[in-house]
């Protein structure tokens, strides 16, 4: 495990991007004191504030998965993050990755894959997770940290290596076989109840019952119709 620390980029996904992946070894964290334009899910903005919290991004070789399968290193992924959460009340997955405390945002995650034929040849992880920051811009949607739920200020670099030990477990679970979708949908919002979304602009009432093999959310709507919905198609209403 190899840690870059980095004083400022506008993203960690993006310097990622820009390098050589074959020749960064597995596992490899690079994590920004502060980032100018990080990334969210659908293109938006991930908000931080510089020195508060952490955003980084691990590159992963996850060669032992086929194409059809990446969205179970999503899912393990989430499990990691519930793991060094899990002293925290009423923590739920968003599908697909977002890890939410009741109602509110804690933490961030954005996986971007590169395939070598029916493999994944490499994984950029990038992962925004608010520590200790207290104030949030109006336009940040739900959000929370781990300061504003304990009233503690946390050191960042010991945070950062007890979530990526927690990744490192669930990864090597991965790798050895182990099935992370059980304890996925276990912790996943709302999964077996009614509520409400939007999906292709179409406000319903649908129970969330399950994820596809390929990650796509399964919803039962009111009116008894079956829908598969990719992220762009669908929004909580939460």
């Amino acid at each position: 495990m190899k840690i870059h620390r980095l004083a400022s980029v506008p993203s960690t996904n993006r310097y990622c991007e820009a390098l050589d992946l074959a020749e960064v070894e597995d596992f490899t964290c690079y994590w920004a004191l502060q980032q100018t334009a990080g990334i969210g899910q659908r293109g938006n903005h991930w908000e931080a504030e510089p020195g508060k919290n952490l955003t980084f991004s691990l590159v992963l070789h996850p060669t032992f998965l086929p194409a059809d399968r990446q969205f179970k290193l999503t899912e393990a992924l989430s499990l990691a993050l519930c793991d060094c959460l899990k002293d925290t009340k009423d923590l739920k997955v968003k599908w697909p990755n977002d890890i939410y405390v009741g109602k509110r945002k804690i933490c961030g995650t954005l996986v971007s894959t590169r395939l070598q034929g029916a493999q994944i040849a490499s994984a950029i992880c990038g992962i925004g997770l608010n520590v200790n920051q207290t104030v949030f811009p109006d336009w940040v949607p739900n959000p929370t940290s781990m300061a504003l739920l304990t009233g503690e200020e946390y050191d960042l670099e010991p945070l950062l290596k007890k979530i990526l030990a927690c990744i490192e477990k669930r990864y090597n679970d991965l790798k050895n076989g182990i099935d992370p979708e059980p304890e996925y949908l276990a912790h996943l919002l709302n999964i077996n109840v009614t509520a409400r979304y939007i999906y292709n602009e179409e406000e319903l009432t649908a129970t969330l019952t399950g994820i596809d093999p390929h990650g796509r959310l399964l919803l039962t709507t009111a009116d008894g119709r079956h829908l598969s919905c990719g992220m762009k198609e669908i929004t909580f209403l939460v």
